[in-house]
């Protein structure tokens, strides 16, 4: 994976399948602590202790198209190299919450990709299943819910290319704002 965005398509992928309603991302930035968070939520199918035990394994899968599980044992590798930690809670019917930490000024830690092409990806292909992502960096907060977005849209559909543009845009620029301002 080049960046965390991929990780974070990935995990989502990986909720929508366990038949996660609702999945939810969230990214801080934080310069001061030197930190960077990554936590993605979904209100899935959860893992038992045995599964929870194995998932970081990559010779272990749930999957049957291929014998290996790479996506959360390389978050959580990503994680370590770059002084940081990796957790994983689930509980049966319930969902899974998975929790990177990075040092955010390591050499070796992996930029944050292209957010807004991700959650398109993801609302184009699961339109009824909804996303949100809250991005904070240094006082600065960005909030964005396909929930709020479909109250706006009536009869629209979320996955329509027009609303996925503004989507993308408003994603981009969200995220860009942080850069710009703080609260």
């Amino acid at each position: 994976m080049e960046d965390l965005s991929l990780h974070i398509l990935d995990i989502a992928e990986n909720s929508v399948a366990a038949g996660a309603r609702r999945v939810t991302v969230s990214i801080e930035e934080d310069k001061e602590n030197d930190r960077l968070t990554l936590e993605i939520g979904d209100d899935g199918r959860g893992m038992d202790e045995e599964t929870l035990k194995m998932v970081t394994d990559p010779f272990f899968t749930t999957k049957t198209v291929r014998r290996i599980g790479l996506g959360l044992p390389l978050l959580k590798q990503s994680a370590e190299e770059c002084e940081g930690s990796f957790s994983l809670t689930s509980e049966k019917g319930k969902g899974t919450t998975i929790t990177a930490v990075f040092r955010l000024s390591h050499i070796d830690r992996k930029p944050l990709g292209d957010i807004g092409a991700t959650l398109v990806v993801l609302i184009a292909g699961n339109p009824s299943i909804e996303f949100s992502l809250a991005y904070r960096k240094d006082g600065y907060a960005y909030r964005f819910d396909t929930a709020e977005i479909r109250q706006d849209l009536g009869e629209v559909p979320i996955h329509d290319p027009a609303v996925l543009n503004l989507i993308r845009k408003d994603v981009d620029d969200g995220v860009r704002k942080s850069a710009e301002q703080r609260v």
